[in-house]
């Protein structure tokens, strides 16, 4: 009887099985990392704009990872296949892995029937930066809106993600919206299937 009882040694870390167990970084570790993140890119690009391009672009990667693996662990390898569907996902289960809660809320626009919107009070990113006066309205939210467009992209939802600072009555600090604005065939799409 060879390997009764015995447990199998896995040689390559894909080959683990995923644990459902809480997976948590430490606030600080995670404030560390991004805080390098954001200053090695900002010593390779010349303005704001590319700054956050590059921040975006780093987040996508996030966003297409998180999608595959929420995919499969929550949903059994199934896919959300409808505009409301994939924005509820993002909304609560995506928000609820990465920031610990879901965000605080998701609307639709009122003047473009393409735009969605989810605001966050106190965006994770933005928590922790101080904001030199010589960047202007230079925004990390840019890193959420590159995981946000990740996901929706890599669950065939193709949309233009940007994140835009909200001064809100009363408050220090402005609130983060990401703005969702879908491509065409997306709202072609979902209506046909009605």
């Amino acid at each position: 009887m060879i390997g009764v009882g015995k447990i199998k040694p896995y040689t390559n870390v894909l080959d683990r099985p995923l644990s459902k167990g809480k997976q948590e970084v430490s606030l600080s570790a995670f404030a560390f990392l991004f805080s390098e993140l954001v200053q090695y890119n900002q010593t390779q690009v010349d303005n704001i704009a590319e700054l956050e391009r590059r921040l975006e672009d780093a987040g996508y990667a996030v966003g297409a990872r998180v999608l595959e693996l929420l995919c499969h662990r929550e949903k059994g390898n199934r896919r959300e296949t409808r505009l409301l569907g994939i924005l509820s996902f993002i909304h609560s289960t995506v928000w609820k892995v990465l920031f610990g809660k879901v965000a605080d809320s998701l609307e639709k626009g009122t003047e473009h029937e393409d735009e969605y919107m989810i605001s966050e009070k106190e965006l994770l990113v933005n928590r922790f930066i101080s904001i030199p006066k010589d960047m202007g309205a230079f925004n990390c939210g840019a890193f959420v809106a590159g995981i946000v467009k990740g996901v929706l992209d890599n669950a065939g939802f193709p949309a233009v993600v940007t994140a835009h600072f909200v001064p809100v009555d009363g408050q220090q600090r402005p609130r983060t919206t990401i703005l969702i604005k879908f491509a065409e065939e997306v709202l072609q799409r979902e209506a046909r299937l009605g």
